[in-house]
């Protein structure tokens, strides 16, 4: 028995895992592993309520040729941080062809012109996810309709460029508004280096690390010379036991702005013996005490991921 999904991301021989499993394409490993568990118990042999002989066949098969390998690839690191890449490149490349794009649900459709695209993305994806595998023989038919709704919401998160060519700086809101007809965007209006790299603050509170390097790498393509990207990077990396690239990106934040916190911080982490700062001289008793950071309430990221340089 074979499967055929021919909607939404998984158009150009594109498996979407996320879609299978029915969690957002933010997941971390946690949310994932939920949901696995979650749709594997009610497809397992010996757990599955199915009462047909053939329900608890198709049960298996969409459990091993579907769910399984989805499960298999989201689990791992490195696949799961390639399969990240390859979906923020799927969505960069829809947002800049939105009219190559074609979109059947309507939940996707509504999502592409959502005031609040994370809130309409997050309650449509739960409302479909706890009705994927409800009824089997409808489980293709709504993993297509939640890979659209991934693929919508990649479209709006993107947001790389308008028609013209002409980069976006602009929060969801405030293209919206200018879209309704309105003459005036937003008094604040933020950059699209500054949204990668909420995005991947908020990554890295969760504990998704692989996300959030994906996100800092693509804000210094944007702005190379950003401390505070270097120094989260730093952290990441720290974070994942690798020492010597932490050292170069809090080497690089430092030279960018040697009152960086979170680079001396992480620096000291690196060497304890190193001074806390690069202007650290013998002034007196007193200069230890002025020029050590705190340590952190809460760890080596309590606090941090919230500070901007």
């Amino acid at each position: 028995m074979s499967f055929q999904i021919d909607r939404g991301l998984f158009l150009s021989d594109f498996i979407d895992s996320h879609a299978i499993l029915g969690v957002s394409v933010e997941a971390d490993i946690k949310e994932i592993r939920r949901g696995y568990l979650k749709i594997a118990r009610r497809l397992h042999p010996d757990s599955c309520i199915a009462s047909g002989e053939a329900d608890r066949e198709l049960a298996a098969q969409l459990l091993s040729k579907l769910v399984n390998p989805a499960w298999e690839k989201l689990s791992q690191d490195k696949a799961r941080t390639d399969h990240l890449i390859v979906l923020k490149m799927k969505g960069q490349g829809a947002a800049r062809r939105p009219s190559t794009i074609e979109v059947l649900s309507s939940l996707a459709q509504q999502l592409l012109s959502a005031s609040n695209p994370e809130h309409f993305y997050s309650t449509a994806l739960q409302d479909l996810s706890n009705r994927q595998y409800e009824h089997l023989d409808q489980a293709c038919e709504l993993i297509a309709q939640i890979s659209e709704l991934n693929l919508a919401y990649l479209i709006r998160r993107e947001a790389i460029s308008d028609p013209v060519g002409v980069p976006k700086t602009k929060t969801f809101a405030s293209v919206n508004s200018l879209k309704a007809g309105s003459q005036k965007p937003e008094a604040k209006l933020e950059t699209l280096c500054d949204q990668y790299y909420r995005r991947a603050e908020g990554f890295a509170a969760k504990g998704n690390y692989a996300q959030a390097t994906i996100e800092l790498r693509d804000a210094l393509k944007i702005e190379p010379n950003s401390s505070r990207c270097h120094s989260l990077m730093g952290m990441l990396y720290l974070r994942q036991n690798q020492p010597t690239m932490a050292k170069i990106h809090f080497t690089k934040a430092l030279s960018i702005d040697p009152q960086d916190e979170r680079a001396l911080i992480g620096k000291q982490r690196l060497d304890p013996s190193a001074p806390s700062s690069s202007k650290d001289k013998p002034t007196g008793k007193s200069n230890a005490t002025k020029q050590t950071p705190s340590k952190p309430s809460s760890g080596l990221f309590g606090g941090l991921f919230g500070k901007k340089k």
